[in-house]
Order: C-alpha cells, then structure tokens, then sequence
C-alpha cells in the first residue's frame, strides 16, 4: 500500500500521550499529568452556546470568526493588557494549538528553522515537522531560572532562522518573563529580523504580578511588526473541549489567512463563538474564583515539597509544578514516569516529553482537587 508522507512520520510522538493512554488502563489513578482545570464553565457561558444551538445558529461564519468575537477579545486584550489592537488583526482559530500551527505555516517553508524552547510544550517541536521545517531547540537552563539566555540565543541563528516561539507564563515550567527580557527579546526579533511567536495561553495565570505581553509590546510600540499572538480561553475559562482560540497577526496576512483557515479548518462552530463572547465579555468573577483556587493549591503542594525535601522550580505563572526527581529517576524519567504510574498510580508528565533538557523532572499539574494534588505529591520519593 502506498506510504506516508516522510514529513509525517519526522513528528515526535508525545510522552505525555503514552503516560495518558497507560492511565486509562488502571483503576484509581490520580490524575496529574494534563493541563485540564478541575473548575466548572461558568453558567452563562454554558447558556450562550445554548441558546445558539435551540436558535439553530449553526451556519458558517467568516474565516476569521464572527465579528462581535474579534472585537469581545480586542476589547478584553486592552482591558487586560493596555494595548489596542484593532479586532482586523484577530483571527478565531480551533484553540492556541491551531493559532501556533496555523502562524508557523504561514512563516516556513521546507528546510526553514524556528527556535522552540527546551523545556517546551510539545507541539512547539512537532508542528515545525509537520510543515518539513526544523524545530530547533534553545535550552532554558536550570542555572538561568529556565529563561530564555540572548547570547545562546545569538548563536543559533542562522540565514534558514525564520522565527522564534517564546512562551510565557511557560508551560511546562512555570516560568514568566520580565519586562527587560521582554525588551531584549523584541530587540533580538529585529536585530535578525524574525518572528516571535508568542505563546500567552497562560497571560491570566501570573503570580508574582501583571503579565509582561510581548504581543501588547510590539502593538504599542510598532503597531505588531516582528510578534504574532497566540491565545486561548481554554485555560481561562475552563473551556479546553470548546476550541476557541486566537491569533493576533499583522494586517497584510488578511488575505493568507483566510485561504490557510479556508483549507484548514474553515471556520469555529458558532456556538463555540458564541459562548467564547460571552465568557469575553461576562462577567469575570468566575476568573478571579479560579486562578484564587488554583494559586492555593500552588501555595499547598510546594509548602508539602518544601517539608518533604523535594526540588522544584517555584512557579510564577501558569498552574504547573515543575518538580526535580533526578534522584529517584535515573537517567530516563519518562521510563520512571511510566513505573510510578503502575506501582503508585500517581500520573505525572516525563519532562523528557518537553524536550531533552527536561530529563530528570516532571511536570504536575496543580489545577486539581486539592486532596488529589497533595496526595499525589506525598508519594514521590524523597
């Protein structure tokens, strides 16, 4: 029979999935290796996409999604971020996964390179592959609070160089950028002329204080020349099987975007949309409930890592723990991963599935119920 394509079988496989499937095998597992909240959709979210359903609103919409969506989110993005953006820029897309692939094939061709982090979320390596371009890593180092470093940064660039993805509040890790690194960042960008793919799934999940947006950055200070957005309610709103995400990009991809939307995915369901205008503009107080719900489960699984004697990285943003089990795993955590799974069945994320410099580290999810969260902690190995 005739084979797959070659690009196609280049795409790693996720870790993560592998640790999913053999949870589904077990009985009473706990649950920690998906960045699913445990939070309700707010009510009224939940009526919206309702009443689009009872009122048969299901037809297609424009490629870039409804315009009353495209404005709910610029609005928001002001209100949370102090930066306009006109709602021409923003693009409705099938969740931050489809923004991140969909802004990645319009920017590379075969052969062209792209910076992901490493540590970083799995797609940022997959996608390239899947477009025959090259993911190509730059480590966030344990010695540099796992942030990006300019001068490796300098040093991987290249004539092929065509963007780079940057991702904070960072999952797995937890991390956040600074306004200064930010700037050095944006200043990178345009000194090489090249794309920052800013992945801010996690913008209203920062603990230590505002969100610094590279998007919001360069749309004051250029109008969005060299940072392309990729946002989500999924996290937000608790909305992850609903799909709505979004790109903010320049104003000349209009037309590139709609025919790449056209042949991909066409457009969002309307109830989606619908209910992704209510949760932009209802009200918030279900927001402040769940990041107050999952800050304290933070504040009590890394107060039972400190009694306990386990490392990790404090997390500034986002809802992971990103714990150090180098001395109990070896030198194959994802194998380690797998064992803890069946033995104490406790799920965890292998950091190994985030890139090779996460070896020796998982990733725990904290959006959990809180006696789950704690439990699970209590049975690493110390």
């Amino acid at each position: 029979m005739p084979e797959l394509s070659p690009r196609v079988r280049a795409v790693p496989s996720s870790g993560i999935r592998r640790i999913f499937d053999v949870a589904a095998t077990l009985d009473d597992v706990i649950f920690l290796a998906v960045g699913e909240p445990d939070v309700p959709v707010a009510p009224h979210i939940v009526a919206a996409a309702t009443a689009a359903w009872e009122a048969d609103d299901t037809n297609y919409t424009p490629n870039a999604g409804i315009r009353p969506l495209r404005e709910a989110f610029a609005a928001r993005f002001a209100a949370d971020h102090g930066a306009e953006i006109d709602p021409d820029r923003v693009w409705a897309t099938v969740g931050a996964t489809q923004a991140v692939h969909q802004a990645l094939a319009l920017l590379l061709d075969p052969g062209d390179e792209v910076l992901v982090p490493d540590p970083g979320y799995t797609i940022f390596r997959m996608s390239p592959r899947l477009l025959s371009a090259v993911p190509v890593p730059y480590a966030l180092r344990e010695e540099a609070a796992f942030l990006p470093e300019i001068e490796r940064l300098e040093a991987l660039v290249t004539p092929h160089t065509r963007a780079i993805i940057v991702n904070a509040p960072s999952n797995p890790l937890g991390s956040v950028l600074d306004e200064p690194l930010a700037r050095e960042l944006l200043a990178f960008a345009r000194r090489h002329d090249i794309w920052i793919i800013s992945d801010e799934v996690y913008s209203e999940f920062s603990w230590d204080g505002p969100h610094v947006s590279l998007t919001a950055m360069d749309t004051a200070e250029t109008g969005g020349t060299h940072v392309i957005g990729a946002f989500s309610l999924s996290k937000t709103y608790a909305m992850t099987g609903i799909r709505v995400g979004f790109l903010v990009a320049p104003h000349d991809w209009d037309v590139a975007l709609s025919a790449a939307q056209e042949t991909t995915v066409s457009c969002l369901s309307v109830p989606a949309q619908r209910a992704a205008v209510a949760a932009l503009t209802g009200d918030q107080g279900h927001v402040d409930a769940a990041r107050a719900h999952y800050r304290a489960n933070l504040e009590a699984a890394t107060a039972l890592l400190d009694a306990r004697g386990i490392g990790y990285l404090p997390p500034r943003g986002a809802f992971y723990l990103w714990v150090d089990v180098r001395h109990a795993c070896g030198d194959d955590v994802a194998a380690w991963a797998e064992r803890f799974l069946r033995e104490e069945r406790v799920a965890v994320a292998p950091g190994s599935a985030f890139g090779p410099a996460g070896e020796g580290w998982i990733r725990v999810c904290a959006a959990a119920r809180r006696d789950d969260l704690l439990t699970g902690l209590s049975r690493l190995p110390v």
